[in-house]
């Protein structure tokens, strides 16, 4: 898997590959002496494995750390655990288990290292606070009628950077949410279930994992399956439902952030919050667009607090971002808004 990945990094004349490391003590020796850019950190590796080495090296050498993941229920969940010990993001060790053929996978490997590399953003391990503990946002929705309740639906998009940025806004929001959330986040299939279940864990709000026909629910946070786009449907008449399209040779990532948004602007028309989040890129951008023609309001992460500024930068550069804020201030200004 080194050679492997010097030599598809190699490929690229803007990227060094300055040293492999074979275990966990000697990456934490070469990334002190050779001060990289970026490091890839497998889990799995002989006398200290990725995740203490991690440990080490955000507490004596702070460097992005991007996690080199089987695309298992176990490899998700150690992941999730690198990830809130720092790591900035995953990319995964079997390639040809991927969704998209190999040419697009290593176009999507070499920018996301470039990217990471050149932004040097850093995310430091830290205690998830829950929405009884969080300071940054009102611990109870302001009381309105429902017909003054102008958003019906939050619908949250996000890639790179992503799942710790998404743990920075659901802990935040207090049980009596009171409309339905829906989730893509840019995720392989076995990765989104445990992401689900840890979310629905350090949240007040119910979060899970979507399944076809789950009913939208007040105070219910539904996470996009990976390896599958979810969109809205209507197929009982009134009850908006989720629906699970398998194949779309229309949109590269899945799940899709552009077809959950445009499906939320046909059945949301002007009474839907999209949220879009960390990630490279400009998926998200185009349904988004689709939403705001229909009177919809849209908030948009800062350049700040990104661990790559892109599907941001593309609604915020397209003039449609109503607010443009810090993560920390993500879970507050969405309550207010519902």
């Amino acid at each position: 898997m080194r050679n492997a990945l010097t030599s598809l990094l190699s490929s690229d004349p803007e990227i060094k590959v300055i040293g492999t490391a074979r275990d966990g003590v000697e990456a934490i020796d070469k990334v002190a002496l050779l001060k990289p850019d970026v490091v890839t950190m497998d889990v799995e590796m002989p006398r200290m494995d990725g995740l203490e080495a991690l440990r080490v090296i955000m507490d004596k050498s702070p460097v992005p750390v991007i996690m080199v993941s089987s695309l298992t229920v176990e490899g998700a969940q150690e992941t999730l655990v690198a990830l809130e010990h720092g790591a900035v993001d995953f990319i995964p060790k079997n390639l040809s288990d991927m969704s998209i053929n190999i040419v697009k996978i290593k176009e999507i490997l070499i920018d996301k290292i470039k990217q990471i590399g050149k932004s040097g953003k850093l995310r430091k391990p830290r205690r998830i606070p829950r929405a009884d503990q969080a300071t940054a946002a009102p611990a109870v929705i302001p009381a309105r009628l429902t017909g003054q309740r102008k958003v019906g639906i939050v619908a949250i998009g996000t890639s790179t950077g992503g799942p710790r940025a998404i743990q920075d806004v659901l802990p935040r929001l207090p049980k009596e949410f009171p409309v339905p959330i829906v989730i893509a986040q840019h995720m392989p299939a076995n990765f989104t279930g445990p992401f689900a279940e840890r979310l629905n864990q350090i949240s007040q709000i119910e979060v899970r994992e979507a399944k076809e026909g789950d009913t939208l629910k007040a105070g219910v946070a539904l996470v996009a399956p990976g390896g599958k786009h979810m969109k809205l449907a209507r197929p009982r008449g009134i009850e908006t439902v989720v629906a699970l399209v398998e194949n779309s040779d229309e949109f590269i990532y899945r799940p899709s952030v552009d077809l959950l948004m445009q499906s939320v602007a046909d059945f949301f028309p002007g009474r839907a919050l999209g949220v879009i989040l960390t990630g490279m890129g400009n998926d998200g951008a185009k349904g988004m667009i689709a939403m705001k023609k229909t009177g919809c309001r849209i908030f948009a992460q800062n350049e700040d607090t990104c661990v790559v500024y892109g599907m941001p930068r593309a609604v915020v550069d397209a003039g449609i971002a109503d607010k443009v804020l810090a993560i920390e201030e993500m879970a507050g200004e969405i309550i207010n808004a519902v």
